[in-house]
């Protein structure tokens, strides 16, 4: 089934924050949009199937938002997003619940949780 939900995250450095998800975790851009040339920036990027909207625009939405993904492998993200660099809050740790997951932070607080796409036991 094709993703039928986008999360939107709000950054405060569009650079920098380009630069986190595209070189850090292998997110590709998709496009952007911005009004006049020096306004903010609204962009979607994907990676593995996966999309997200970034957002310049104060109005769009607060820092310290959250998104869950659920991956193949999480160790295998652990290792790639390692080797470009990143390194997570939390490393791929068993969960009470089931799920292998680590936790990774953006430059601007947003967290980023990956986990295993089978539940353990199952």
């Amino acid at each position: 089934m094709p993703q039928t939900v986008i999360p939107q995250l709000r950054t405060t450095d569009a650079r920098r924050s380009i630069a986190f998800y595209v070189d850090g975790l292998g997110f590709q851009i998709d496009w952007e949009h911005r009004f006049e040339p020096g306004f903010p920036v609204f962009l979607q990027m994907t990676r593995a199937g996966q999309t997200l909207f970034l957002t310049e625009h104060a109005g769009d939405c607060q820092v310290g938002g959250a998104v869950y993904f659920v991956v193949p492998d999480v160790d295998a993200c652990f290792h790639e997003f390692a080797a470009r660099g990143i390194v997570p809050g939390q490393a791929p740790a068993d969960t009470p619940w089931g799920r292998r997951e680590m936790l990774i932070t953006d430059p601007d607080g947003n967290r980023l949780r990956f986990a295993n796409s089978r539940i353990a036991n199952q």
